[in-house]
């Protein structure tokens, strides 16, 4: 397995595979997919791209932090599940994000990656909310040191 940064048009096959399914490509390019402080990284086995995931410094007023990166888009194909891909793909973004002099990383996360993100130390905010045609979510975040 090996971590690359990627671009953004390389995330969305995976992310219409995986997170939007019933809708279309253009669906599945994000609002600052291609601002300057924005990176994708990709994990890929055999030179396949398996696992994306893309981060946005972008803050939320939920957080005090004065510099903040969002994470979007984390999706890995059905096939390669719990082989510790999104995890390196964070694990690579943690130096990155402090780089970039940002403290916290935050995401919207689907109800059913809950325990994923408290596995890797992300905490939950509020309560669940629902995302039109996608599911229920939860405002997650965990400190970048």
């Amino acid at each position: 397995m090996q971590v690359l940064r990627i671009k953004a048009m390389d995330t969305h096959p995976i992310r219409h595979k995986i997170l939007r399914p019933n809708g279309t490509l253009d669906d599945c390019v994000f609002q600052g997919d291609n601002d300057e402080l924005t990176f994708h990284l990709g994990a890929f086995v055999d030179k396949k791209l398996v696992s994306v995931a893309s981060f946005y410094f972008e803050n939320s007023s939920n957080f005090d932090d004065a510099y903040q990166y969002r994470l979007r888009g984390m999706a890995t194909l059905p096939e390669y599940h719990g082989q510790g891909l999104s995890s390196s793909l964070l694990r690579t973004a943690f130096p990155v994000i402090k780089q970039n002099q940002c403290t916290l990383l935050w995401c919207n996360a689907r109800e059913k990656a809950i325990g994923f993100y408290e596995k890797v130390g992300f905490k939950a905010v509020g309560e669940l909310f629902p995302i039109p045609h996608i599911g229920k979510h939860i405002l997650m975040s965990i400190k970048i040191d």
